[in-house]
């Protein structure tokens, strides 16, 4: 994972050209640098969390030095930020165009969080991450909270969700997310998992039992594969037999 030979066919094609594209270069082994920092970390956050996890183990995952992890973190907790928003949010990318297809906020509600639940076991290096750093605020991304409180919105606005503050329930919503996503990573956890975490959801929200489990159990839209190049690298498990 260290990458070194590439970095070292880098500087010595760097030393054979132009400034203009040694500059480009440079630029070229700072990305690819700064790539394995963040594909490392997102396998030692998920195996050690966002406070058990330190700057040597960083280091020592992704074999740099001291010195070029500062190049580009100040802190663990500033590569935590960036590993978490850059996963997530490339996840809720292919996740909200399909989403936003249906006018119903409970039907939103339904796709939106098993597909992201079923994000997680097809790449169970993410799900872990996911469920280690659990639901604070800078480990969570951008777009999640964004996303869904615009949903939440709709439903409490048209009287879907008899909640009266949005707040409530997107805690509600975002808590038996995460933490059910790391239940369904266990071994034996029913198959169904995310379809019954996201009937309860909808229930807790307000919907009746019967509308609420066929939402749960709707077919899935197909989405696209997460882009960049975490999800490039990290090992993905094949897709379910239907």
């Amino acid at each position: 994972m260290s990458g070194k030979p590439e970095t070292d066919e880098i500087d010595a094609a760097a030393g054979t050209l132009p400034e203009d594209h040694r500059t480009r270069v440079a630029a070229l082994r700072r990305e690819k640098t700064r790539n394995r920092l963040m594909e490392s970390a997102l396998a030692v956050f998920a195996e050690k969390g966002p406070d058990g996890a330190m700057i040597d183990d960083f280091i020592a995952a992704a074999g740099v030095a001291r010195g070029t992890f500062y190049n580009y973190f100040r802190t663990t907790g500033e590569l935590l930020s960036a590993v978490a928003g850059e996963v997530s949010d490339e996840v809720l990318a292919v996740i909200d165009p399909v989403v936003r297809r249906f006018d119903d906020p409970a039907m939103r509600m339904a796709v939106g969080c098993r597909l992201y639940m079923h994000m997680a076991i097809r790449y169970p290096l993410w799900g872990a991450f996911i469920t280690r750093v659990g639901t604070r605020r800078g480990s969570r991304g951008r777009l999640l909270d964004a996303y869904m409180t615009r949903d939440l919105a709709v439903g409490i606005e048209s009287r879907r969700f008899p909640i009266a503050h949005v707040e409530v329930a997107r805690d509600l919503s975002l808590g038996a997310l995460v933490y059910g996503i790391g239940t369904m990573l266990r071994p034996g956890a029913p198959a169904d998992y995310p379809e019954q975490v996201i009937l309860a959801v909808l229930r807790a929200l307000g919907l009746p039992e019967t509308e609420a489990d066929a939402l749960a159990h709707a077919p899935l839209p197909e989405t696209q594969t997460p882009q960049g190049v975490i999800f490039e690298r990290i090992g993905a498990n094949p897709p379910a037999a239907d």
